[in-house]
């Protein structure tokens, strides 16, 4: 905090005593319609900016250090409240010194963003390399060599930059001594390696019939300086991820907690609003010939309304232009498939319902555009896994159900991967890289890359 106080008021004063005079005073006035304008900074804007600043970055928990292991998390948090920000002190601005240079304001706004990242890349790298001089790494031991065990070591490998050195396992199970290299003993020589080894943190990963020895482990660490942290192991039961909360006063896990942050959330639902609203003119006269197209082709109906499975597997309506005969969802046991591994294929390139237009619009995937209406209520967003049918969901894993942890979208890292030439509820993974490595950034590449699949018409039918 102190940090970014420092480098708020040290941007103010730049962009006064030295990007002013760079600019001019004749560039500084065409850029604003007042020409009393004042390009001097008052005083006590040194002392309201920092404290916005800040304050919002609190709301967005830019300095929770918890929340942003991540690079792209905190730089994610920290561009939504430079934004908050930045609306905020305009608004300011207007309501209080109002012949302030507009030009000066978007110079430092923007100065002071740039500066507050770039000291945070400078320390993550300086924090990146501390094994080099400091000796007080966490060294971790786990208790449990499970599959919950397994997977907390594979998180910790995952996140190098942490710097926690892995001790070993200890299990009472003796089959882990030959499976497992990094087995040092059962349960009763935790005390002794936990003082031999220097360890500072041990995880306990028992599985729940096992929990009844957690209290003795416990007991034979009270007069240790370690922590310990239990996972419990509900995990594999949740949908994305379990989270700790507080309801009634009573600690509980959510075994349904969201995949996105609050902030990641408000700045996905707020992209998706603006881009309808964006391409919209364009969009309705379009769907007006389209559905026009359709009703002289074939009749009415011209919108195809199907139940999906959304976020957290509820149902909604989705609504498509019709590309298929009026009777299609009769005749799909005419089309559906079953490969040697018991595995539904409802999709195929030359299937017979599809009609003269609907051939058309699938190409250049035309017949999504009413689902800009499923975006707007919020049933969807522009980027995402791809909404299932209920009856291919019925048949999914405990696992591929992590899909709907997340908004369904439009379009998503399947549909960039293959689309119908990869069928979705086949490859699951995709969907989960997509749920796991979330960002703003990632929806807009995505969205770019849609828009050269659907030009080159790649796995549409």
């Amino acid at each position: 905090m102190f940090l970014d106080v420092v480098v708020i008021d040290f941007s103010l004063w730049i962009v006064t005593v030295i990007i002013r005079p760079l600019l001019g005073k004749a560039i500084l006035d065409s850029l604003v319609k007042d020409m009393n304008v004042v390009t001097a900074i008052p005083g006590e804007l040194y002392v309201i900016f920092p404290a916005v600043w800040v304050a919002i970055f609190m709301s967005q928990s830019v300095y929770d250090g918890t929340k942003n292991l991540r690079i792209v998390d905190e730089f994610t948090s920290l561009t939504v409240g430079s934004v908050q920000t930045g609306v905020l002190m305009a608004g300011l601005l207007y309501l209080t010194f109002r012949n302030i240079s507009r030009a000066l304001f978007i110079f430092f706004v923007l100065f002071a963003y740039f500066l507050l990242l770039l000291w945070r890349i400078i320390i993550r790298s300086a924090y990146l390399y501390r094994k080099n001089f400091l000796n007080n790494n966490q060294s971790v031991l786990i208790v449990g060599a499970g599959p919950v065990g397994m997977s907390v070591k594979e998180r910790m490998d995952a996140q190098p930059h942490l710097a926690v050195e892995f001790v070993g396992y200890l299990d009472d199970n003796p089959s882990k001594a030959r499976e497992t290299p990094a087995w040092l003993g059962v349960l009763e020589q935790v005390r002794e390696i936990v003082i031999q080894k220097k360890v500072t943190d041990v995880i306990v990963t028992l599985p729940p019939r096992a929990y009844q020895r957690v209290n003795q482990l416990v007991a034979d660490l009270h007069d240790v300086p370690v922590k310990v942290w239990i996972v419990p192991d509900y995990f594999q039961l949740a949908l994305y991820q379990a989270r700790a909360e507080s309801m009634f006063d009573i600690p509980m896990f959510d075994l349904r907690a969201p995949a996105l942050s609050e902030s990641q959330r408000i700045l996905k639902r707020a992209f998706d609003i603006l881009f309808v609203l964006m391409i919209s003119p364009i969009a309705i006269p379009l769907c007006g010939l389209i559905a026009l197209a359709i009703w002289l082709d074939d009749g009415s109906p011209v919108i195809f309304a199907q139940a999906r499975a959304g976020e957290n597997g509820r149902l909604f309506t989705m609504y498509k232009f019709r590309t298929m005969v009026k009777n299609a969802e009769q005749l799909r046991h005419l089309i559906e498939k079953t490969d040697e591994n018991g595995n539904i294929l409802h999709k195929h390139r030359d299937d017979p319902r599809i009609t003269r237009v609907g051939r058309f619009l699938r190409k250049l995937s035309l017949d999504e555009l009413p689902q800009f209406y499923n975006i707007f209520r919020g049933y969807m967003s522009w980027v995402g896994p791809r909404p299932e049918l209920p009856y291919l969901v019925e048949k999914y894993e405990p696992w591929q159900r992590q899909r709907f942890a997340v908004p369904q979208g439009l379009t998503g890292w399947w549909q960039i991967h293959g689309r119908s030439d990869k069928p979705m509820h086949l490859h699951t993974e995709d969907d989960l890289y997509y749920v796991q490595n979330y960002s703003i950034w990632l929806d807009i590449e995505i969205l770019v890359k849609t828009v050269w699949i659907v030009l080159r018409g790649k796995g549409a039918y």
